[in-house]
């Protein structure tokens, strides 16, 4: 599903990830933790395309075993991979259905959309209060997050990374989004990126993976995630 080979990401003159290789596999769910700094939302970005973050020359990113590591983000979006930011944006003068329309290029007509987002967002307790305004414009952090679930839902990627979607969010929006996801993750890759395992309360993951200075020092299962809460990261 998605491969990295020697990553090696830079922002500036600072390196960020160094010679970074892992395999991701399709149908599974990974955890992406690590101390702040540790590259985690560097990775994030980089999967997606973001321009600002400069990839060696010796770098490959592989999707679907075909070689993305040039696509620019639109691109990499169509070919199926979706990233739920940690700070999601706001687009004044623009709804959530307004803006699916336009990332979807007409692949659902608009009554089957708006339908489709209705029902997905009865499901996140998405008040239509919040559907009808400019997206994330006032909005809380609970309600961000649950904007960005509900954007994957609707554009079903085979990649979804979520950055952070456990924080600022309280109990009740937490367990809500986690109850989705759930269901959501079924037959896709799943990489959630987190300091803390709150959700992990509620999902369970395949492997948990460590990223510090920029590599991955260690990966395991979840058993992983039990010894970081009693040692934390400094002992690994």
């Amino acid at each position: 599903m998605l491969e990295v080979t020697n990553l090696s990401v830079s922002v500036g003159r600072k390196l960020i990830l160094q010679n970074l290789s892992y395999i991701f596999e399709q149908n599974k769910t990974y955890v992406l933790m690590g101390p702040n700094g540790s590259g985690k939302s560097t990775f994030a970005q980089t999967i997606m395309g973001h321009p600002q973050y400069e990839i060696d020359t010796y770098s490959r990113i592989f999707f679907n075993k075909e070689n993305i590591t040039s696509y620019p983000v639109e691109k990499r979006a169509t070919s199926g991979i979706f990233l739920s930011l940690q700070t999601p944006l706001s687009l004044g003068g623009i709804t959530v259905f307004q803006l699916l329309r336009v990332v979807l290029k007409g692949k659902k007509d608009a009554l089957s959309l708006k339908r489709e987002i209705m029902k997905l967002a009865k499901r996140l307790n998405i008040s239509q209060e919040v559907l009808n305004r400019s997206l994330n414009q006032g909005a809380s952090g609970g309600e961000k997050k649950k904007m960005e679930v509900l954007q994957a839902g609707i554009l079903k990627p085979k990649l979804a990374i979520f950055d952070e979607v456990d924080t600022g969010v309280d109990i009740d929006a937490l367990k809500t989004i986690s109850s989705y996801l759930r269901h959501f993750k079924k037959n896709k890759t799943i990489i959630f990126i987190t300091h803390n395992s709150r959700i992990l309360d509620y999902i369970q993951p395949d492997k948990v993976l460590i990223l510090k200075n920029g590599l991955i020092i260690k990966d395991g299962d979840a058993d992983l995630l039990s010894f970081i809460e009693k040692k934390g990261f400094d002992k690994l």
